[in-house]
């Protein structure tokens, strides 16, 4: 059983069962508007295509692609310049939600909190130890 949401696109109502984000009218819609996007791609001039090039050709909103390279539609092995945006900083990433830059980044600091806690226990654990005088 789905429960009754808003559309999206068009803001129409429709019965979400968690398949699809939109109506089916909108469904199609994009259907039809992915079928343009890929038959733009398919050809080997275009396969290296930036997502600027390929709205600026197709029509499609920017949003769209990154949709559907996210859902893995739209291959970046197949389609080198295709990505979508990173959730911290906003660079072209081809997996998961965050860029590599920004991976690196919070490791480097999560690695920088356990040095901290490390050296916060060891002053504590070293202030904890009496030692006695002769």
């Amino acid at each position: 059983m789905g429960e009754l949401k808003n559309c999206p696109s068009c803001g129409e109502f429709f019965n979400y069962t968690g398949l699809r984000e939109v109506c089916n009218n909108c469904a199609m819609n994009e259907e039809k508007l992915y079928e343009v996007v890929y038959r733009f791609l398919r050809k080997r001039e275009n396969r290296a295509a930036t997502v600027e090039r390929i709205v600026e050709v197709t029509g499609v909103e920017e949003s769209l692609l990154h949709k559907w390279v996210r859902k893995g539609r739209l291959q970046p092995a197949m389609f080198p310049n295709l990505g979508y945006p990173c959730d911290n900083c906003g660079k072209l990433t081809i997996q998961g939600k965050l860029c590599k830059g920004c991976t690196e980044e919070f490791k480097s600091g999560l690695r920088q909190l356990d040095a901290a806690l490390e050296f916060r226990e060891k002053v504590n654990t070293h202030e904890n130890t009496y030692h006695k005088q002769k």
